[in-house]
């Protein structure tokens, strides 16, 4: 949906952002999606739907350049949260699901002044509607998110999709994700928990424009903070692609790592938490997915130049 009520042909629209995803020099690619809809929601659970059978069919007909995993990011406050995991989960190309609730007072949101400079102005509310609208949200989080939680993660066992945890800021919210099952810990938003999910061996996820930015878009933990900590494990694209690349050189570049050490926190590090063991690494009996990279100018970012997956250059 590239404009408001402007519907796009999937396939197409797949095409092109597999099209980002190999010029990025990515070759096996999570593609997120929705679980768990509100009120206003323009995408509906149909529409996420027959998108995930796109990309299992492209994937099938091997009609991408990357290889395409879904990813199911579960808003567990939401009414319709377990119903639409069991829907979109039988896909034979989810892999990961992440256990999510953006509630006021919730993980992200914790202060609610942080939730109301959020919301209020991106939905353009009054006061009065505004706190309408955090009621409901704080009343669906607390009838939902704790059945729905235990529901989603034993469904993913059961099918073998790996699990995350979201946004986890104490050490409670740490405990929980271990009780559940959890392999990997996304995108914690204190030292503390990101210490936690390390020390109960959770791959430790944070985003690479974190890296590249110097820090926090919604000012949590800086992602460099947590490196020099040794609770990092894995560099994500989030909404930037490219970004893993680029994070990877740039921690290179400034001695923070070698660049070995820093290619894995994009590559092997990744390819294991999410239980890949063909691919990750240059190695003997690993699947030869290769980035050939040109990055002679140190004041700009690395240009991807050919990307092999499986052996067969696809960009």
């Amino acid at each position: 949906m590239p404009r408001p009520k402007v519907f796009w042909d999937m396939f197409a629209a797949l095409q092109a952002h597999d099209a980002q995803i190999a010029a990025s020099g990515i070759t096996t690619v999570f593609d997120a999606i929705r679980v768990g809809t509100d009120e206003d929601a323009t995408l509906t659970v149909d529409t996420m739907e027959k998108l995930s059978n796109v990309i299992a069919e492209a994937a099938a007909s091997d009609d991408t350049r990357a290889e395409h995993f879904i990813h199911l990011r579960c808003e567990v406050s939401a009414p319709d949260a377990v119903e639409g995991f069991e829907r979109l989960s039988r896909n034979p190309r989810v892999r990961l699901a992440s256990l999510m609730d953006h509630a006021p007072g919730q993980r992200q949101f914790v202060s609610y002044e942080t939730y109301r400079t959020y919301y209020q102005k991106k939905k353009a509310l009054s006061d009065a509607e505004f706190d309408r609208f955090t009621a409901k949200r704080i009343a669906e989080s607390e009838a939902n998110s704790a059945p729905s939680r235990r529901a989603i993660a034993a469904a993913a066992h059961e099918r073998g999709i790996a699990l995350a945890s979201h946004d986890d800021a104490t050490e409670a919210h740490v405990e929980e994700a271990i009780a559940l099952g959890t392999k990997i810990a996304e995108f914690p938003t204190t030292p503390g928990a990101a210490k936690a999910s390390h020390g109960a061996g959770l791959g430790v996820l944070m985003g690479a424009p974190n890296i590249v930015r110097g820090g926090s878009h919604s000012g949590n933990v800086a992602a460099h903070d947590l490196l020099s900590a040794g609770h990092l494990d894995i560099l994500s694209s989030d909404y930037i692609p490219f970004s893993m690349l680029q994070a990877a050189f740039l921690l290179a570049r400034d001695g923070t790592l070698g660049l070995p050490a820093a290619i894995r926190l994009v590559s092997a590090n990744p390819a294991r938490a999410a239980g890949l063991a063909d691919r990750g690494e240059i190695a003997i009996g690993k699947r030869a997915d290769l980035v050939r990279v040109r990055a002679e100018r140190p004041e700009r970012p690395p240009l991807v130049a050919s990307v092999y997956r499986a052996g067969r250059r696809v960009a």
